[in-house]
């Protein structure tokens, strides 16, 4: 299950403080020597990421992290990171090596409520102690125990997992009836690895196909010759954002049209904001700052289109300097008052839960917030028409705007 896109992994943390066994037992569930272990306080430093699948959950992401409680030099570093994993973790599991919890330890559980985070208690080393009874008890030494502690573990975590690990939300299937014809422009991404689309566009394919419909995929500058010889209409158009406005160029109006980056902006964030957010733009001054937020870390091509191409629309848009900062991978700015508007990539290698953090943690502080595909679709003058599928969103957009 290595294969699986890590956004649509459920990403279970595992927390606790220094030497509660953390890492053994991280590969204790994975029956492989995944983390180093060791009695010397503060082996764990960067996060380890393990992939797993788990049967009736599906794929997880183990994310093990540094002990709390940690004095050594590097400790405070080390810690930062850890605490940094609330905006990431669907699901949090303490590791506890004795029945009676420690300050770091409480600290984590309240963090975890604040945060919403459900938290399952693991009492490792409980050959030592005498754990509470219906309690996960663990004695990570020991192989012979691995299935038995992996399905009492998917267990519990089948009943707080989210709902949309369980059943996963449509990317557009609810757009449209069963059996609908559907154009898809997939302008080709030379920054995609060679022989492949990229992820937003594949997991349209699927959830197109996943309710039954038709789809036809056409680069750009085939669009309006399919268009032409179809018998009858599309039920939807979709694009890549890049090519928006040509795309609406050429489709008459009877046709709704959006943008996978649109589409994105529903199954990984609350769209309504996004659509405000961008309704905002035209507000921007002369020496405001924004916020360009790319979840991958590849390297930038010379037409990026974070680096280069929204920055650009952004000048050209607003006719002012802007002063643009970028963010890449899971690092976010603590000092979100200090800008004016955050653009947030589509976060097809996000989880639904971190790009829901960074709106609220913008939302906390007043600072407006949208995505890639949405902003690039209000600075080529067009965003009402890719937001008309979603009349909430539209209806935002437009009282943000008046």
């Amino acid at each position: 299950m290595n294969t699986a896109p890590k956004s649509i992994r459920l990403q279970i943390a595992i927390m606790g403080k220094v030497n509660s066994g953390k890492s053994s037992f991280l590969n204790l569930i994975n029956g492989q020597d995944i983390a180093i272990t060791s009695p010397e306080a503060g082996t764990t430093t960067d996060i380890v990421e393990k992939n797993q699948e788990l049967f009736s959950l599906g794929p997880v992401t183990w994310l093990d992290t540094a002990g709390l409680g940690d004095n050594s030099e590097l400790g405070e570093l080390r810690q930062e990171k850890t605490k940094k994993i609330f905006e990431r973790a669907d699901i949090i599991l303490l590791i506890l090596s004795a029945p009676i919890l420690s300050p770091e330890e409480e600290s984590i559980i309240e963090e975890a409520i604040h945060k919403k985070i459900p938290l399952i208690k693991i009492y490792n080393k409980a050959d030592t102690y005498t754990a509470p009874d219906n309690a996960i008890a663990v004695n990570s030494l020991d192989v012979n125990s691995r299935s038995e502690i992996l399905n009492k573990l998917t267990a519990e975590l089948l009943k707080i997992c989210p709902e949309e690990f369980i059943k996963t939300p449509p990317i557009l299937g609810d757009l449209v009836p069963p059996h609908s014809t559907i154009v898809m422009i997939t302008p080709i991404d030379y920054e995609a690895p060679k022989g492949r689309l990229i992820l937003p566009q594949v997991q349209s394919i699927r959830d197109a196909l996943d309710f039954n419909n038709t789809i036809i995929i056409v680069k750009e500058d085939a669009y309006k010759a399919t268009l032409e010889n179809l018998k009858n209409h599309p039920d939807l158009v979709i694009c890549d954002s890049q090519v928006v406005d040509k795309m609406v160029a050429e489709t008459p109006d009877s046709i709704p049209c959006t943008t996978f980056s649109t589409l994105f902006a529903r199954l990984k964030g609350d769209i309504n904001i996004l659509a405000a957010g961008a309704a905002t733009i035209t507000e921007l001054k002369d020496g405001d700052k924004v916020l360009i937020a790319e979840a991958c870390t590849h390297h930038a091509m010379e037409d990026d289109i974070g680096k280069v191409k929204i920055p650009n629309l952004l000048r050209k848009k607003t006719g002012k300097n802007l002063q643009i900062d970028f963010a890449a991978g899971h690092d976010f700015p603590n000092n979100l008052s200090e800008y004016k508007l955050v653009i947030q990539c589509g976060g097809c290698m996000f989880g639904r839960k971190e790009i829901l953090n960074r709106i609220n943690n913008c939302c906390l502080v007043n600072v407006p917030i949208t995505n890639y595909g949405i902003c690039i679709s209000e600075l080529k003058g067009v965003l009402e028409r890719i937001l008309a599928p979603f009349p909430t969103a539209l209806e935002t957009y437009k009282r943000i705007k008046k």
